[in-house]
């Protein structure tokens, strides 16, 4: 028999790793560092889900680890870091609105703000104090992070690991909030597959800006205007 004590131990050591990948996530530049981060972060969440599974034997919490695994660890980093090895682009140096510190102080700011008003929202309740509440507020905290990487990068493929990321969020605070489906994680990959599926096709290069991405789109309709005038 597993002592709980030691489990709840690990999960918060493993809250910590969240953290500090999440973090490097939003500051690195070098895109490879982001896809190994990415299934660190994603391997995390797998440990977390078998430490809840020997805690409450919920089976439901073994398919999402094993799902997880396959599917965030190995399958999609593996697709990314073989695509941008293909058009050997090597950093993402551009950001919107945000520089990498500014935006590291604003998610501090943000997970303080979500634990205070967490607290204020089950004050007086065991929850408060447990592994439960931390979860909640740490699977809120990656969500907003993951938001961020997604609007302050110009890259496409760091927007998709800034959604990725976004959905780690959404995976952690299922965990600990609510019983997540497993059909339910089964449609998010198939939606994060088909996502970096159709990022690939669509930018035209998976190393190009938004707004790189629209002036070729506009040359191909130049294109096409051209050869349709008689």
């Amino acid at each position: 028999m597993i002592d709980p004590a030691l489990v709840q131990g690990i999960i918060r050591v493993l809250f910590v790793i969240v953290i500090i990948t999440a973090a490097y996530i939003i500051s690195t530049r070098n895109i490879l560092s982001l896809v190994s981060v990415y299934a660190i972060q994603s391997l995390t969440l797998v440990l977390i889900a078998l430490s809840l599974y020997t805690l409450e034997g919920s089976s439901v919490l073994l398919a999402i680890a094993i799902i997880t695994f396959i599917s965030k660890v190995l399958v999609i980093p593996y697709f990314i870091a073989t695509i941008q090895e293909r058009v050997r682009i090597r950093r993402d140096i551009e950001f919107h609105f945000l520089n990498p510190t500014t935006s590291l102080l604003l998610s501090m700011a943000l997970m303080l703000v979500i634990y205070i008003t967490l607290s204020k929202i089950v004050e007086g309740t065991p929850a408060r104090e447990s592994l439960f509440f931390f979860g909640a507020v740490l699977g809120i905290s990656l969500m907003l992070m993951g938001m961020m990487v997604t609007f302050s990068r110009k890259r496409a493929i760091s927007k998709v690991l800034g959604y990725l990321s976004m959905e780690n969020g959404v995976l952690l605070f299922g965990m600990f909030v609510t019983e997540l489906p497993f059909i339910i994680e089964f449609l998010i990959i198939i939606d994060l597959v088909i996502l970096v599926l159709l990022t690939t096709i669509l930018t035209v290069g998976i190393d190009s800006t938004l707004e790189d991405y629209h002036d070729r789109l506009n040359r191909f309709h130049l294109l096409d205007d051209t050869e349709e005038t008689p």
